[in-house]
């Protein structure tokens, strides 16, 4: 509102972009203006949020200063500008003016936001309106990137459109002293969504409190419910249920990835486990990831959840729905027995996870007991977030990452033009870069089927309407039988590139540290193809991404691969041709742990690699960690990827010591780590039959140490000091804790990523950057 008059107070106009849209931007403007007593008004833009504040000049300054330092706590300015208007109106009073809309914009829209204590207060009021209300939500938390079509945040560009607020909420939304002022969710259980559980052919649908009891009975009995959440549906059931949790397994085809649970609150998470303060400050933030904490041993927990690891996945209720649901259950037990519920994502097989009701109940249909539904539609896929938090260390390491953390960007050190990074073919995301950010989306899965590939099209068509970005270049793995290249393919019109695997880590690393000169590259990571057609895993690198120049140092002892991507599955296939290698091509003084189990497939490897028939040739580090775990028995044939390591890793001892040597081989063009030597040194001792924890122990450290070794022998050669960490083997969380720590005591500076898991989830990050450059050198 304006009027006019004479001598107006001055007036600044402000232009902001960032994350200033569904993160309860406007209502805090609104009320810094009023604070420092200033008339003007606000509004959405395509560009942004635009302010106008009038009144004194000490105030305004105040009013900009307060602006940045008193953010809300998910908002963030990546840009700000400021004039002041030369003849501006007389505003009276500050307001809050309708959004306008525009081609392009610079808004980042906020992740989801976990559910805040004020709302979690009044579900559970029985004199609050909203009491037992799923769907309850404020400008501090609630929906945002699961519920948002396109920008700007307002409520017509959400799937809330479809639910006209009643006179009540709309009072909230409208008063500035409300929490709920501008919260584009508001809902109550007049005007919003509602949940319901379908029948059977002989009972009539549940709805509401009944649907909600419904579905606590059928936990407390041992049947699975699929629930309708956030980003998709979980499968849900009683954690502390063994038998429940064993028919979730063999209904979903799980056998033995781990499981994750879901608890109420802080002393229930302490109760099952053992978390450190900074697991808690995840668990009970405004993320709410899967957080991977040490489990009591012995304690109420199934044994089946997570058999291979002393570790468990939990989480707490994230949404009112899932928070009723928990306090429903604990009243169901007593006292000193914590509700827990295994929370799983709502798929079969390696299917992603479901969407929408239709599709749950007839992708589900064979898994779920009970249905719980709701009629707020989910835009956007979007699994939990998965991570452990690391000593001496402020960044998680992140195994998952998803719901809470996406679509926040990376910052790149300069604008630049679109690419789309099209990702690997397992752990797949997609990139799209916008200005001077890199967009990483939600984690896709392997993109091997159809219904998967269906997700990863999705994704790229979902990033590219909210971000109102098309790019100008698309960037490949270099194996051309990934979907994810084929996909390319079939784009036209604009050049496409291909950057190999592990350049793509390396590159991904930099980028999140902002670092833009040549530096040292260990990628330890399963396989990818290499420009000379063999599959690495186990590389050291140069990489300068000022200039796009990469060269590999070194690399892994080569080792065959009997069976190619069976060996992945069979990790004793390759403990046989690390044998073979050692020119052992038959037990000596014991058995192999794997001839009883497949004696006539052991038989066949040996003509194989005697014949090099079908033997890939790979440097793999993580295909050495399958033939250390195959070689002690502790697994053979794997259920889940990297469960041969898991295994190992969690057998290892606690001893200190330099652990086996891994020495450097020089080499006529690139010198190899001698992983051969290490792998004969596991070899003696397990043929004298030492303790395969400390087999396991010696062999962490001695890896760690010759890597170190090589890295620091790289470092005086080349003269360069960073030496960037990246690839699926830094999940191992011996190798993520001390490999860093060790390099620095060599006077080297690890460089480790922050933001995007060490897996192949980040390597669309490192393609989208290549891309970048090939383009703007023409």
């Amino acid at each position: 509102m304006t009027s006019k008059s004479e001598n107006p107070p001055p007036a600044l106009h402000l232009t902001l972009s960032g994350r200033v849209q569904g993160v309860g931007f406007r209502p805090f403007v609104f009320r810094l203006a009023q604070e420092e007593h200033l008339s003007g008004e606000v509004r959405n833009t395509s560009q942004g949020v635009e302010i106008i504040v009038q009144g004194q000049t000490e105030s305004v300054q105040a009013f900009c200063r307060r602006l940045e330092t008193d953010l809300p706590p998910v908002a963030r300015i990546t840009a700000l500008e400021s004039i002041w208007l030369e003849n501006p109106p007389r505003f009276s009073g500050f307001h809050i003016q309708a959004s306008s809309t525009g081609p392009g914009h610079s808004i980042l829209i906020s992740p989801d936001i976990a559910m805040c204590s004020e709302c979690r207060a009044e579900i559970h009021d029985p004199a609050n309106s909203r009491y037992m209300y799923p769907f309850t939500n404020c400008t501090n938390c609630g929906p945002r990137f699961t519920i948002t079509h396109s920008v700007p945040y307002d409520r017509d560009s959400t799937c809330m459109a479809c639910f006209p607020m009643c006179a009540a909420c709309e009072r909230e939304y409208h008063d500035p002293a409300d929490r709920r002022f501008h919260a584009q969710p508001n809902a109550c259980p007049a005007c919003g969504p509602g949940v319901w559980s379908p029948g059977s052919s002989d009972a009539s649908d549940l709805a509401g409190h009944q649907a909600l009891d419904a579905t606590v009975a059928a936990l407390a009995q041992g049947r699975i419910v699929a629930v309708k959440g956030l980003g998709g549906f979980h499968l849900a059931c009683l954690a502390t249920d063994s038998r429940a949790v064993q028919r979730l397994r063999q209904r979903k085809n799980r056998p033995g990835k781990p499981l994750a649970v879901m608890v109420r609150d802080e002393s229930a998470a302490r109760a099952l486990a053992r978390p450190t303060d900074q697991d808690i400050s995840w668990l009970a933030g405004s993320v709410r990831p899967i957080v991977l904490v040490p489990k009591r041993i012995p304690g109420p927990l199934a044994d089946s959840l997570a058999p291979d690891t002393d570790r468990i996945g939990l989480m707490l209720p994230y949404t009112p729905l899932h928070d009723i649901l928990l306090s429903k259950l604990e009243a169901c037990f007593p006292k000193d027995h914590p509700a827990a519920v295994v929370m799983t994502s709502g798929n079969a097989g390696s299917e992603p996870i479901a969407l929408g009701n239709r599709e749950a109940l007839e992708r589900l249909g064979h898994i779920a007991d009970l249905f719980l539904l709701h009629n707020r539609d989910i835009l956007v896929r979007s699994d939990d977030s998965v991570l452990c938090t690391l000593p001496d260390r402020e960044s998680p390491l992140l195994y998952r990452r998803a719901r809470g953390f996406v679509p926040s960007p990376v910052a790149l050190g300069q604008s630049g033009p679109s690419t789309l990074g099209l990702g690997p073919e397992l752990k797949a995301t997609v990139c799209l870069t916008k200005h001077d950010q890199a967009f990483v989306s939600q984690h896709i899965g392997d993109v091997q089927n159809l219904a998967t590939f269906g997700f990863y099209q999705e994704t790229i068509a979902h990033l590219q309407t909210i971000l109102q970005t098309v790019p100008h270049a698309l960037v490949t793995d270099l194996h051309p039988d990934f979907m994810t290249t084929r996909y390319a393919a079939e784009q036209t019109g604009r050049p496409i590139f291909a950057l190999q695997h592990h350049t793509a880590h390396i590159l991904a690393v930099l980028t999140e540290n902002r670092l833009d000169q040549p530096s040292l590259g260990l990628a330890l990571d399963g396989t990818g193809l290499g420009p000379d057609h063999t599959l690495w895993g186990g590389e050291l690198l140069y990489v300068d991404p000022s200039r796009m120049e990469t060269h590999r140092l070194g690399h892994f002892s080569p080792v065959a691969l009997p069976g190619g991507d069976k060996a992945a599955a069979e990790p004793w296939r390759t403990a046989q041709s690390f044998l073979f290698s050692l020119g052992k091509h038959a037990p000596e003084n014991r058995e192999w742990p794997w001839l009883k189990a497949f004696p006539a497939a052991s038989d066949m490897v040996g003509q194989m690699l005697d014949k090099g028939i079908n033997c890939a040739v790979s440097t793999s580090c993580g295909r050495l960690f399958d033939a250390v775990s195959a070689l002690l028995g502790l697994c053979l044939e794997i259920e889940y990827e990297g469960q041969a390591a898991i295994r190992l890793e969690q057998v290892q001892s606690r001893e200190e010591g330099p652990g086996y040597r891994c020495p450097v081989k020089p080499g006529v063009q690139t010198p190899a780590l001698d992983t051969m030597h290490l792998f004969a040194q596991v070899y003696a001792d397990w043929t004298l039959g030492r303790n395969p924890s400390s087999i396991s122990r010696w062999f962490h450290l001695g890896l760690i140490q010759g890597l170190c070794d090589w890295a620091l022998a790289a470092s005086r050669t080349t003269g360069l000091a960073h030496v960037a960490l990246s690839g699926g083997v830094l999940q191992n969380a011996t190798l993520a804790r001390r490999l860093p720590a060790e390099l620095a005591k060599r006077g080297l500076v690890p460089l480790v990523h922050h933001s995007l898991p060490p897996n192949d989830a980040c390597i669309s990050l490192g393609q989208a950057v290549y891309g970048r450059f090939r383009l703007s050198k023409g």
